[in-house]
């Protein structure tokens, strides 16, 4: 019996054929089988593991036999088995869908080769899908009409009619681009403080300016936004009234008031500075952009650091025009079981890139020196300024970290006032090292001194450090300047409420209770950050106290301890904004405000890659829907 079972689940799973032959596997297995048995694969009768009766197969051959007399035995003799057979042969058929075995009429089969309407609801997603694929990707709306494209959408799906470029171009996108806007202006229709970048950009391929702007907020559970307002076609003299002019009408199409508009972020050009003057709205030049100009001061004063530079600048382009010789650069890094890299070349307007050129260069510096013992090289560095860059990059190494943490899209004018400190305690030490390099930190912590001299007399840096629980007034190099930042806290206070000084609630919340987590420090520091940990550290206050009312709110946050540099002053604000409501109110406010316009130069980043040398004829309006899309398009994905 035990080998007859082993034939039966061989036949029903489809290990023999009925021939007992391995070449043809059953489809299904029939619920008859779990009451009848084999004895062989090609047995003329089953035994039913009931009454033990042979009962036969039927069809008179092993090619014609059926289930059809082991059905009727079950039925006669066996009611409450046959209706298991029946109930399971149901649920069989309802989960391999049954339906769809059946072979398709010719109706069905004719509809299934018909192209969709084009306002069917699978057409119509599939067209969004090809606009977010053009959107995202920056790619060139005519790619609808490449016959790559066309053969991958025909193959995916046979009945979908691709729409044509002119469609997308002048209906699909401008539909998109209106429900992002309304999107957008949802989400700001609450917003009581919002803050701004701008930036002009020139094309290199056709006569195209646009004068961006972007907006940043905080919403009520203080989570960063930002989103991309306008790319405006900017035409004629680039002058002071007509950057203001351009900008007030952007604002008005946004429906957005001056004195909802916190600080607009800008570059320091002066007509840009005046526009926002003449606008009689606070603003602020890109604090990364002054470091660059701090860095280039300091570069250009010491003449055999400038020199050292120099010929590294030549020894990096004669590899990046010579093909030959960059082969031979690789097969040394090969032959010298180095990683192979390209060396870096260093762009004038590109933020940090002479110091990538120099980190670039010694990393490789082995390998320079076994490629000049056997090839010639335009120039060539000695022992010393070997030594100089080394330094140097020692110097910049500060700057680099500083400005990608500042161009984070969490960042905010917070950290400019403990950047600028940390900064100023970096470069005042004096090492015996820095023989060689003495005039070039002298002369940049004399430029910092000098282009950031106002930070801490400047609301807009001071309160937002105040409001930043990373930093509170620890960083700030005078107790005058903490006064008066505290005064002009309280009298933001007074002005968010004006009877917060005579109205007082009590809480019986213990301080060791405060909402927020401390992180653990991370085991490795930059010296950046290990400066700054050491500043936060000699300015500590003492314990939180345990009274709270609007009227003290600036007393329980000052004595509160410091959350770590590495934490998120968000998060804080997140958690205690029921408990410090007056202060979380302004925070909502000054920690909107980016201390970069990143954000601008991102998007005309952007706008490059999208009116390039093979769509040079792109209208400003269409490329300013491409780049808004692009930027805008997480909103309609959420």
């Amino acid at each position: 019996m035990t080998h007859a079972t082993s034939y039966v689940t061989s036949t029903v799973r489809g290990g023999f054929d009925l021939n007992g032959n391995n070449n043809m596997k059953r489809a299904k297995e029939s619920g008859v089988w779990r009451h009848f048995t084999l004895d062989t694969p090609t047995s003329l009768t089953a035994t039913c593991n009931i009454c033990k009766t042979n009962v036969a197969r039927g069809g008179g051959s092993t090619a014609r036999y059926n289930t059809t007399n082991l059905i009727r035995h079950l039925q006669n003799y066996h009611a409450k088995e046959h209706a298991e057979f029946l109930t399971l042969t149901l649920q069989s058929k309802k989960q391999a869908g049954d339906d769809k075995t059946k072979q398709l009429t010719v109706v069905d089969a004719l509809q299934r080769r018909e192209k969709f309407p084009a306002n069917s609801m699978k057409a119509t997603k599939i067209t969004e899908k090809v606009l977010e694929f053009i959107v995202l990707d920056a790619q060139p709306i005519s790619v609808v009409e490449d016959g790559g494209f066309r053969r991958l959408l025909e193959y995916l799906e046979p009945r979908y009619n691709l729409p044509s470029r002119k469609y997308f171009s002048e209906t699909a996108l401008p539909e998109l681009y209106k429900k992002a806007c309304g999107h957008i202006s949802e989400e700001l229709k609450d917003v009581s403080a919002m803050s701004f970048t701008t930036d002009i950009w020139s094309s290199d391929v056709c006569p195209m300016s646009l004068l961006s702007l972007t907006v940043h907020w905080l919403d009520r559970s203080f989570a960063p936004h930002s989103a991309m307002l306008q790319a405006k076609n900017f035409h004629g003299s680039h002058n002071s009234d007509s950057i203001s002019t351009a900008i007030k009408e952007m604002l008005g199409q946004w429906h957005i008031p001056l004195n909802k508009v916190h600080v607009i972020l800008r570059d320091n050009a002066s007509n840009m500075k005046k526009a926002m003057d003449n606008m009689r709205v606070r603003s602020l030049g890109c604090f990364a952009h002054t470091l660059q100009l701090v860095i280039n001061e300091g570069l250009l004063s010491q003449r055999s650091v400038n020199d050292a530079i120099a010929s590294s600048r030549q020894i990096v382009g004669h590899f990046k025009h010579s093909p030959l010789a960059y082969s031979q650069l690789h097969d040394l890094q090969l032959q010298m079981q180095m990683q192979p890299k390209r060396l870096q070349q260093d762009i004038k307007t590109r933020w940090n890139s002479t110091y990538l050129m120099i980190e670039s260069l010694l990393e490789q510096k082995r390998v320079l020196c076994a490629y000049v013992a056997d090839h010639d090289l335009p120039t060539t560095l000695t022992a010393n300024q070997w030594a100089l860059l080394e330094k140097a990059a020692a110097v910049l190494a500060p700057f680099e970290e500083l400005t990608r943490k500042v161009s984070s899209s969490t960042s905010s004018t917070a950290d400019v006032i403990p950047s600028v400190t940390v900064l100023k305690r970096i470069l005042a030490t004096e090492d015996g090292a820095d023989a060689g390099i003495k005039t070039m930190k002298k002369t940049i912590l004399q430029a910092i001194n000098k282009r950031f001299s106002a930070v801490e007399d400047d609301p807009l840096y001071t309160l937002s450090t105040l409001l930043d629980p990373r930093y509170k007034d620890r960083c700030f190099t005078s107790a005058d300047s903490v006064k008066c930042a505290k005064d002009a806290l309280a009298k933001e206070l007074e002005e968010e409420d004006p009877g917060s000084s005579t109205v007082g609630r009590e809480t019986t919340e213990p301080p060791e209770k405060s909402p927020w987590v401390e992180t653990e420090a991370p085991p490795h520091k930059s010296s950046f950050m290990k400066e700054l940990d050491q500043i936060l550290e000699e300015c500590k206050g003492p314990g939180a106290t345990s009274s709270s009312s609007p009227a003290v709110e600036l007393h329980r946050f000052f004595t509160e301890k410091t959350i770590t540099a590495s934490d998120c002053p968000y998060q804080y604000w997140r958690v205690n904004k029921d408990r410090l409501p007056h202060l979380a109110a302004i925070a909502t406010k000054y920690l909107c405000a980016p201390c970069t316009s990143v954000d601008s130069e991102g998007l005309f980043s952007a706008v490059s890659n999208i009116v390039d040398e093979k769509r040079n004829r792109l209208t400003a309006e269409r490329a300013e829907m491409l780049v808004f899309m692009r930027k805008n398009m997480p909103f309609l994905l959420k």
